[in-house]
């Protein structure tokens, strides 16, 4: 089913975003994680595209197998890096043939190794252009990226929102966040992204914490920000995995809390491929019900 048609139909809409494994544990770590959150019902997951497109043939087979095998709606990723146009639409050929229906489309990030993006000659060198082959050329449910906080690569907020703009023109038909953990800069981007006149539903992604390096080195990576009080309490734990995990939990669950009663129209997990941490905030969201009366 498209997500499109999903977000219509369903308030608030859960979902979950995997990443193709590099080993034969790791797949078997998907594989349980995918099984176990098939019992809290998501409205859809999905599942990410490595740098340069390193994961595209993983990426592929596990949203086929996703579909087919546990009967839930899956969505790719999909990045313009180190392919022609030509080269696309071949992956998107692969991809409506194996029956999916969703794509996440993005610039993507570099090659590994490299830290600057470039073009591949002949291909594309926009999210809004892949975007727009995209919705020209194949009936894709297409969805894009947003940012709360400034993308690591525009000038500023006012770049941010023509670009999200130009995607919505180009055949976006929903939006889903860079994680963040300040409820406000999500509400004050959906308010100036309203008063540009994109109407299309934008999903709140949430990474419940669960490792004090590893949650450093991500919002190092994109950009985003951890407030005081939040890093403050995450310092005074950093050596004890388990306490992080806890304040994880017990942070996102009231974030999500927030979000939802506030009138967010739904939540997507990034779960890295564990399933207790994003089980725990769900079932305390569905038993309180916060988003009712929003």
């Amino acid at each position: 089913m498209r997500i499109d048609e999903i977000l219509d139909d369903t308030r608030p809409c859960f979902s979950f975003e995997f990443f193709p494994p590099k080993t034969e544990e790791g797949w078997e770590n998907l594989w349980h994680a995918a099984e176990a959150l098939k019992q809290d019902e998501p409205a859809f997951v999905s599942v990410t595209y490595g740098a340069g497109g390193s994961t595209r043939d993983r990426t592929i087979e596990i949203v086929k197998r996703i579909k087919q095998e546990l009967g839930l709606e899956a969505m790719a990723h999909f990045t313009c890096v180190g392919a022609t146009v030509d080269e696309l639409r071949g992956v998107l050929d692969q991809m409506r043939d194996v029956g999916i229906e969703n794509v996440l489309a993005l610039r993507g990030d570099p090659p590994q190794g490299e830290s600057e993006w470039t073009a591949t000659e002949g291909g594309l060198t926009y999210s809004t252009e892949l975007i727009d082959l995209i919705a020209k050329e194949y009936d894709f449910s297409i969805g894009a990226a947003a940012f709360p906080e400034v993308h690591i690569h525009s000038e500023n907020m006012e770049q941010d929102l023509r670009v999200m703009k130009e995607k919505v023109a180009n055949g976006a038909t929903f939006l889903i966040t860079q994680l963040f953990f300040d409820n406000d800069l999500y509400f004050d981007f959906v308010a100036k992204a309203r008063a540009e006149g994109v109407e299309v539903p934008i999903i709140p992604g949430i990474m419940p914490i669960l490792r004090f390096a590893s949650i450093k080195r991500m919002t190092e990576m994109c950009g985003a920000s951890i407030p005081p009080d939040l890093d403050r309490e995450l310092t005074a734990r950093k050596d004890d995995e388990q306490a992080i995990a806890e304040l994880g939990v017990a942070y996102a669950t009231l974030q999500c809390a927030d979000l939802l009663k506030r009138g967010a129209p739904g939540i997507h997990f990034y779960v890295m491929n564990r399933h207790p941490a994003p089980r725990a905030i769900l079932a305390a969201l569905r038993a309180t019900r916060p988003w009712d009366g929003a």
